[in-house]
């Protein structure tokens, strides 16, 4: 073998080196989409961590890249409004010094289509009047025509929905009354407040009264904390970095509108949305974001000794 095939072959090594074989990228992905964590799946797949997490970057944002490009000149007739509590690094409530502005609750606000149950918009933020208020204006620019939007009692969501569709909406909230739950105990910690009663608030235009409803939506909000171990209550598998946090979500999002066949549907909410025509594979998904070339090594540096 001459000094140049030797010097081929070499670079050929390099650049092939470190580059996750499509196969375990899909079953990486496959194992997070349905509800595995991290370390969970890091065993199964017998790859370190931090190819896991890099995998879950690189595919996060692409899946929120073509989110955007995708999940646009929607044709719906009824959206309901929810959002989803969670928390990065710890509660706020124990914050440990140091980690302020890192460590703190989350909140995921989701908009679905009614008819469809496709996942319109999502977005990961506080839970305040500004939050509110860029939820409404994704979910604005997303849709084509006049909806009836439904929402739950939060204050903020008003102003927000009124600067975000200007009066081109028919807008009603449920709100709902709890009442304290009937364990005692240590089961009354773990034990939601009842429901008792709800009642249907029509703030603008005029929405179909039989219609004003979270149901779907709050539906929606088990689905995630089945299929994404990092919203699972009384576990350590929470995120430990909102931006990885944002990425989960939009993987998750991007598999349930364009992967997963919705069981009453019998086709995915993409298809039933006329967004597309067939489903999507997990191997669609890993090749929304290309496998890049390992960085070539610099120089070494030479050292001195006095």
């Amino acid at each position: 073998m001459t000094v140049q095939e030797k010097h081929y072959l070499y670079i050929v090594n390099v650049e092939t080196m470190n580059k996750l074989p499509i196969e375990k990228r899909k079953q990486i992905i496959n194992l997070l989409v349905e509800g595995n964590s991290l370390r969970a799946t890091t065993r199964i797949c017998d790859v370190s961590i931090n190819t896991v997490t890099k995998l879950l970057v690189d595919i996060g944002k692409a899946c929120e890249k073509f989110h955007d490009e995708k999940v646009c000149n929607v044709k719906a007739t009824r959206v309901q409004a929810d959002e989803m509590w969670s928390f990065v690094y710890s509660k706020e409530k124990n914050v440990p010094d140091g980690m302020e502005g890192e460590a703190v609750d989350v909140w995921t606000w989701t908009a679905l289509d009614a008819d469809t149950k496709l996942m319109i918009s999502w977005y990961v933020g506080n839970r305040d009047a500004m939050s509110a208020r860029e939820f409404m204006m994704d979910i604005s620019t997303r849709l084509t025509n006049r909806v009836q939007l439904t929402t739950d009692g939060f204050r903020p969501y008003i102003k927000a929905v009124d600067a975000a569709f200007d009066d081109e909406i028919d807008f009603a909230q449920v709100v709902k009354i709890y009442g304290t739950p009937d364990s005692v105990g240590n089961d009354k910690r773990y034990s939601p407040a009842q429901c008792t009663g709800a009642e249907k608030h029509v703030i603008e235009g005029r929405p179909d009264e039989k219609h004003i409803s979270t149901s779907y939506v709050e539906s929606q909000n088990l689905t995630m904390r089945m299929h994404m171990r990092r919203f699972t209550r009384l576990t350590n598998a929470f995120s430990k970095k909102v931006e990885n946090h944002a990425y989960a979500i939009a993987l998750h999002f991007v598999c349930y509108n364009f992967c997963k066949v919705h069981k009453s549907l019998r086709v995915t909410p993409a298809m039933e949305a006329k967004l597309a025509t067939k489903p999507m594979t997990i191997e669609d998904i890993c090749s929304l974001a290309p496998i890049e070339a390992p960085k070539k090594r610099g120089p070494y540096k030479k050292k001195y000794t006095s």
